[in-house]
């Protein structure tokens, strides 16, 4: 046998590499959705009932916060942000089930897609609206969506595969010894 490594993937690559397909597909289906709303809804918006397909730009981050901040500056800090987040996904994928590691892909596209579409020309693109809400795009539905899902797994107790022992059952606590 060689010294060459195994080629078949790791669980904690496996894990990882979830995590990141989900960001490429989620970042790659927003910017699509992105260049097809400037491209179709231009001078026109698309009533589907509770929400309308209506071109919008927000120059600034959440509900246009910060809008006359430079450019870089909001470039720079969402990325660094969205690094941040791709940071704590890789070292907390091999731990996460399945569901969080979708969540977390998600997170990550989102937060790639704006910053994309944002140090393109300055703005992020959105187009959802409902009339009660900030106009808002996939990216932000992805981002919220994957941050409520990881926190309620987190807020939820632990849960165990073992059944608690009948204190009768359980092996005795050695006797602490004196010799050192």
């Amino acid at each position: 046998m060689t010294g060459r490594p195994s080629k078949t993937a790791t669980p904690a690559r496996r894990s990882r590499a979830t995590v990141l397909l989900t960001a490429a597909t989620i970042a790659a289906i927003d910017l699509a959705a992105k260049a097809a709303s400037e491209a179709r809804l231009a001078d026109s918006s698309v009533d589907l009932g509770l929400i309308q397909l209506q071109l919008a730009y927000n120059s600034g981050v959440a509900f246009s916060m910060g809008d006359r901040l430079p450019v870089g500056m909001i470039v720079a800090i969402t990325a660094a942000i969205a690094v941040a987040i791709m940071v704590y996904a890789w070292r907390r994928a091999p731990h996460a089930g399945w569901v969080e590691r979708i969540a977390g892909g998600a997170v990550i596209g989102g937060a790639l897609a704006n910053v994309v579409d944002r140090a393109r020309d300055g703005r992020v693109t959105d187009y959802l609206h409902t009339g009660w809400w900030p106009t808002f795009n996939l990216a932000d539905t992805f981002l919220v969506t994957g941050f409520i899902v990881i926190a309620l797994l987190h807020a939820r107790p632990e849960r165990t595969t073992d059944a608690p022992q009948p204190v009768e059952d359980r092996p005795a606590t050695p006797a602490p010894t004196n010799e050192p």
